[in-house]
């Protein structure tokens, strides 16, 4: 009798387990908003930009570019890659590419403490003009909605400091590219040149 109860019990525990966690996946991607609903999930957030109190709508700002987004931190060996971005933002932005950059305290704890700092030395050390905001969480324990949506999505989360996101113009995930894949690599160009 008890084999034949646990042989009953057992699937049916593993049935409702797994429609749990099916759940509990799908509702930490954020829905479109009413009058949104042809926003990319990837870009339907508003941030607030970094150092500032103006909050920017992601869809309504860089719906229709190429976008390349990059969790960073500025005590990483991988910090010089702003100056590439930099560059990347620069000689492409005419384009259509768009480079937007979340600070990140996750791995390491190598970020400053305070946003003023962080787009002081951005700005001072490295020349960045392309849109920063605010200090998010980009590892997979602590990711924000925008990191759980992206992680998600391309089935990678970032592993470290300035792991990059590529989508293209409508908004998908054409790449996810880890922390040592540079911004002035042939890997990255090709991809960005191929979806402008």
């Amino acid at each position: 009798m008890k084999t034949k109860l646990s042989q009953i019990l057992l699937p049916l525990l593993i049935l409702i387990g797994t429609q749990g966690q099916s759940v509990a996946n799908t509702t930490a991607v954020p829905t479109a908003k009413l009058g949104q609903s042809n926003c990319p999930a990837a870009l339907n957030f508003s941030f607030r930009k970094l150092s500032n109190a103006k909050r920017i709508n992601l869809c309504e700002a860089y719906k229709g570019k190429v976008v390349l987004i990059v969790n960073t931190a500025s005590r990483c060996g991988f910090t010089p890659q702003f100056a590439a971005l930099e560059k990347l933002y620069q000689d492409y932005k005419s384009k259509g590419l768009v480079v937007l950059g979340f600070p990140s305290n996750d791995f390491g704890s190598q970020e400053l403490n305070s946003e003023k700092q962080i787009a002081s030395f951005c700005q001072l050390t490295y020349g960045v003009k392309f849109p920063m905001f605010e200090k998010t969480h980009a590892s997979q324990a602590l990711a924000s909605p925008l990191y759980r949506t992206l992680g998600e999505i391309s089935g990678e989360y970032p592993q470290w400091n300035f792991h990059k996101y590529l989508l293209n113009r409508e908004g998908k995930i054409v790449a996810s590219l880890a922390s040592h894949v540079t911004p002035d690599s042939k890997t990255l160009k090709d991809l960005i040149n191929k979806n402008l």
